[in-house]
């Protein structure tokens, strides 16, 4: 799995979101990593952090576990978490969970 951070150009501003890139496989190997990761990124997010999932190629459970803990840490900090980009693996498992309702999904 391989997060690239991109943070708005020009600093953090209210109308530029802030874009996170995913890659690879997020599963039981790369999940604490993510984790860490992505609450760094709240740190200097604006008020919506966009993850860009189109290069995502396996989510397990524990994927998804993070996905949600950051969506409340985000919620914490007035910033709204939502996805992007979903690959039709992303797109059935958050389906199948029903988690395509807890997350906004940005077309």
């Amino acid at each position: 799995m391989t997060v690239i951070d991109t943070a708005p150009l020009g600093g953090a501003t209210a109308s530029a979101p802030t874009v996170v890139r995913l890659s690879g496989d997020i599963d039981i190997f790369t999940t604490a990593q993510l984790r860490r990761r992505l609450l760094d990124t709240l740190s200097y997010s604006t008020d919506r952090l966009v993850l860009d999932l189109s290069q995502v190629t396996f989510c397990d459970a524990g994927g998804l576990a993070v996905l949600l803990g950051v969506q409340g840490r985000a919620r914490a900090r007035g910033i709204t978490l939502a996805l992007t980009g979903l690959p039709p693996i992303m797109s059935r498992l958050l389906r199948i969970s029903g988690l395509d309702r807890r997350f906004p999904i940005v077309v």
